[in-house]
């Protein structure tokens, strides 16, 4: 299992601009509901989800360990975003939100953004939610930025602006999520 490294404190990440790419972005939503889902495996360890996405993309969730995994597409169990997830014990916002471009034409996702809702350690505190944002891309579809719900009062203008401008030369083999904005673990 691929996870970030967890530290506490602040951390600040800046982010390329690229106006030309953002300027064509728009969002759409879908729910993440799992009891509304077609589990595909369940056993004593975890389960995996079939969900439906935004026009239909398969959208795979899977809880192994008391922590949740979500992958995207046709092959989404083979995609990098099916072994990352966040070190504490986590649960699912209940929404997709998708990031989508008209560049190329036509309208297309190319990012999602997830709201992960954080077990507090020991039962100290109400825990965290940190914002996931993956890249969606056959064969390179992973975790690309990381936002703390909790420590930043524009969390979801952070995760959006992540989205429009890491995701699309993100490199799912070599470069390393990005922490964005303020970040404190709980």
């Amino acid at each position: 299992m691929n996870v970030m490294a967890w530290g506490a404190g602040l951390v600040l990440a800046g982010l390329m601009v690229q106006p030309g790419w953002a300027q064509d972005n728009q969002s759409a939503y879908t729910d993440l509901k799992l009891q509304e889902c077609t589990i595909t495996k369940a056993d004593d360890f975890g389960a995996i989800w079939a969900c439906p996405g935004y026009r239909g993309i398969p959208v795979m969730v899977m809880e192994g360990d008391l922590r949740f995994f979500v992958s995207y597409g046709l092959n989404s169990t083979t995609e990098p975003a099916a072994e990352q997830t966040l070190p504490p014990f986590n649960t699912l916002g209940p929404r997709i939100e998708w990031r989508l471009t008209s560049r190329a034409g036509a309208i297309t996702p190319f990012a999602t953004i997830v709201r992960f809702l954080l077990d507090a350690p020991e039962g100290e505190g109400p825990g965290g939610q940190v914002l996931v944002v993956t890249r969606l891309e056959e064969g390179a579809t992973c975790h690309v930025a990381y936002v703390d719900a909790r420590a930043n009062s524009d969390a979801n203008e952070l995760a959006r602006k992540a989205a429009d401008e890491l995701a699309p030369g993100f490199d799912c083999a070599s470069d390393e999520p990005e922490i964005v904005g303020a970040f404190s673990a709980y």
